[in-house]
């Protein structure tokens, strides 16, 4: 018998597939010949190797194209492109390495067009830009799900740095396998192998066997190629500090208006929105979206469009005594801009436990992502906080734990959480909410264990059995970098616009006839926006306004130049 959802199904992977390895029309190829050159090959000529940065777009005009993943001496095919159809990924619009091998498997004729020549192609052909985002962004979703990799975590679940590499890798959309020292067997012989200790974790092996001793971000963000080469003589139009959602509107926008734009962001895309499990009541998605999911496709649309995006590049100091403008980053190196964007972002607040640091990483964490929630299931957890993301993250792990607790310091959510989020933890039989509610200490041998908690209006103290504590409190401003360049609030968020009274602004030498533009800080050409800048509103649609809305400012502070 024939069965309708089954055929329904099979028809929903063949239409993926064909979207994930299309082939484009003549007419589409004769477009982009206009921006590449026709070449001659020989079988298996080698196009472009695993840790190639920057490699070149090919389309087949006949023979073919095998893109193989080398793991050890072993090759795992991925895909065979025949004539019309085309190479490449996501790391096609950026500097990371290639962690592809693809060579022809025969005499070969194709295409070949450069980086630069591909992003203008797509900048300006809508349907050829569709055709390629798309395969680009379900090749690398492939990629992911893949589960042999040729770059290896190897760490505990207790490890604070396992925990921040994962991360990084999970949240830059960079392929890899990880391994446990406590549960995957065979783990210490693989240690063994490479000479390293059980001490020395995590590790993560490369390519060809290298092996890294907990790499600092700075050093993953290059091993993957997340880490341009900048120079500092270029003086770019608009450097944006944070590429939150906030600070990837401003540069998908100032981008596609044609400016040169310079994104600056230490550890992930996404800032704190990027950590969210499921954002609901973002415009445009009614079925919800994670942070991760949305920032990682602002990220490749700021990059389409020609915005250059550093990863692991953190700001820590500005210079704003004279234009062009200076940052200094922690690596030593300098850029400098003729306007900048602070989209620096905030912090959520460290409670004032002496055990706090020995568990962060090892059951105290700061966000609810999909790594997080595989810690925990069928355990014990605990939220502070009364805010959205810690609805989020209360709905999200209820879905996986055993028993969540919220504790908030107030009488309860009304004031600070959206009603639809009140409603779900209402609803949801595993999720209890304990308010006037203050986390008094922490215990726990190799990991955290258990939590205890008073009651802030009668003073009993409760102990229980936690495997895992979410801590989402109030939230600081990543400011310190700015070293007094610009007019902060008391509670060191940046004042902007209106907020800026004329006795500030005479105090702060502000040097044209004209106040402050909206949004713009005490010193001219500077903007700040999203949660960083005194007064807004810690949602993303508000950030990602105010991220859009600020280029147009920046143009007309450009032209006063």
């Amino acid at each position: 018998m024939s069965c309708p959802s089954c055929y329904g199904a099979e028809e929903r992977v063949l239409e993926r597939a064909a979207q994930t390895f299309p082939a484009l029309t003549p007419a589409q190829i004769d477009r982009v010949a206009a921006v590449g050159r026709r070449c001659s090959t020989q079988a298996g000529e080698i196009l472009f190797e695993v840790g190639d940065q920057n490699s070149r777009f090919f389309v087949v005009l006949s023979g073919g194209i095998e893109v193989v993943q080398p793991v050890g001496s072993v090759e795992n095919r991925i895909v065979v492109h025949g004539p019309g159809q085309f190479t490449g990924d996501i790391g096609m619009l950026s500097s990371r390495r290639s962690i592809l091998r693809g060579r022809t498997t025969g005499a070969s004729e194709l295409l070949v067009v450069d980086n630069k020549a591909l992003r203008t192609l797509v900048q300006r052909d809508a349907e050829l830009s569709e055709i390629f985002m798309r395969a680009f962004i379900l090749r690398r979703v492939q990629l992911l799900d893949i589960a042999a990799q040729d770059l290896v975590l190897v760490g505990s679940r207790n490890s604070a740095d396992t925990m921040r590499i994962k991360e990084f890798l999970t949240r830059n959309a960079q392929p890899f396998r990880y391994e446990d020292v406590e549960t995957e067997p065979g783990v210490e012989a693989m240690l063994e192998g490479f000479r390293v200790g059980v001490n020395e974790i995590p590790i993560v092996i490369c390519q060809g066997g290298h092996v890294l001793r907990n790499p600092s971000t700075d050093v993953l963000a290059k091993m993957t190629g997340l880490e341009p080469n900048l120079d500092s003589t270029v003086v770019r139009d608009v450097v944006v500090v944070g590429a939150g959602p906030a600070g990837l509107a401003a540069a998908v926008y100032g981008a596609s208006e044609g400016l040169d734009v310079l994104v600056l962001e230490g550890t992930a895309p996404g800032g704190q929105a990027g950590t969210s499990s499921r954002i609901e009541n973002y415009l445009g998605f009614p079925t919800g979206i994670s942070g991760q999911a949305l920032s990682g496709r602002a990220l490749i649309q700021a990059q389409k469009f020609g915005a250059e995006v550093a990863i692991g590049r953190t700001a820590v100091r500005l210079d704003c005594r004279n234009r062009p403008y200076r940052i200094y980053l922690s690596d030593g190196q300098e850029v400098r801009a003729r306007s900048i964007v602070i989209a620096s972002g905030v912090k959520y607040r460290k409670l004032d436990l002496p055990s706090l640091s020995r568990f962060e990483g090892a059951g105290v964490y700061y966000s609810a992502t999909r790594l997080e929630g595989q810690l925990f299931a069928g355990q014990n957890i605990a939220i502070v906080g009364g805010g959205n993301s810690a609805g989020q993250a209360a709905v999200y792990l209820s879905q996986v734990a055993k028993h969540v607790q919220v504790l908030v310091r107030g009488p309860g959510l009304a004031e600070s959480m959206s009603r639809y989020l009140i409603q779900r933890i209402e609803s949801t039989p595993n999720i209890d909410l304990g308010t006037h509610c203050q986390v008094t200490e922490l215990e726990g041998k190799d990991g955290l264990e258990e939590v205890t908690w008073k009651h802030l209006d009668t003073g009993d103290a409760i102990k229980r059995s936690i495997g895992g504590l979410f801590l989402m409190t109030g939230a600081d401003p990543n400011t310190k970098w700015l070293s007094g360049c610009l007019l902060q609030d008391e509670k060191q968020f940046v004042k902007t616009g209106a907020d800026l009274t004329p006795e500030e602004l005479l105090a702060a030498k502000w040097p044209l006839p004209r106040r402050p533009y909206l949004m713009e800080t005490s010193v001219p050409g500077v903007f700040c926006v999203g949660d960083a800048r005194s007064g807004s509103v810690k949602r993303v649609a508000s950030a990602v306004g105010e991220g859009s809305i600020c280029v147009q400012l920046i143009h007309r502070a450009l032209q006063e130049q």
